[in-house]
């Protein structure tokens, strides 16, 4: 899920190590059958091989298709993002974006949006995927004067202007 939920993640061998609490041979054993199966590319940064998904490959988009099914996250796009008119932009922060399995989804969300409509929105998802739905919500003005701040973390476009 670290390198498949989000394009943008990744990593090299001690983070992950130190992230999954896991032996570093274990994980590097892992990592390159990934490399073989075309699934990870590599490349390296001072001293550090750093592993990213391969987009590329054919099977990448059903596998980030399969874990946003997995997360919840697309019942998120269907029930709450879809719904709200006025949002221009939405991402996935938190744990997800970072590719950490979490039983709560983190969501930024961009518009002059009704807050009392999102949040029947949000407790109807809850229900459906039986996780936590945490949001931040900023006005098109808020956000493009943070938006270096507030994108400067993981983060998974989701919707609407990127």
């Amino acid at each position: 899920m670290k390198f498949f939920l989000n394009i943008q993640n990744s990593s090299y061998l001690k983070k992950l190590e130190a992230e999954f609490a896991d032996s570093s041979n274990g994980i590097r054993l892992e990592l390159n059958k990934l490399e073989e199966a075309g699934l990870l590319v590599s490349h390296s940064v001072s001293n550090k091989k750093v592993y990213q998904a391969n987009s590329a490959n054919p099977i990448y988009k059903e596998l980030h298709s399969l874990l946003l099914k997995h997360t919840g996250i697309d019942q998120v796009i269907d029930q709450v993002l879809n719904q709200l008119g006025e949002l221009q932009s939405a991402y996935l922060t938190g744990a997800l974006a970072r590719g950490i399995d979490a039983h709560n989804i983190e969501i930024m969300l961009i518009g002059d949006l009704n807050e009392s409509y999102l949040q029947q929105l949000i407790i109807k998802a809850e229900g459906l995927i039986q996780k936590k739905i945490t949001y931040h919500l900023y006005s098109s003005f808020e956000f493009q004067i943070q938006k270096a701040n507030l994108l400067a973390n993981a983060h998974l476009h989701l919707f609407g202007e990127a």
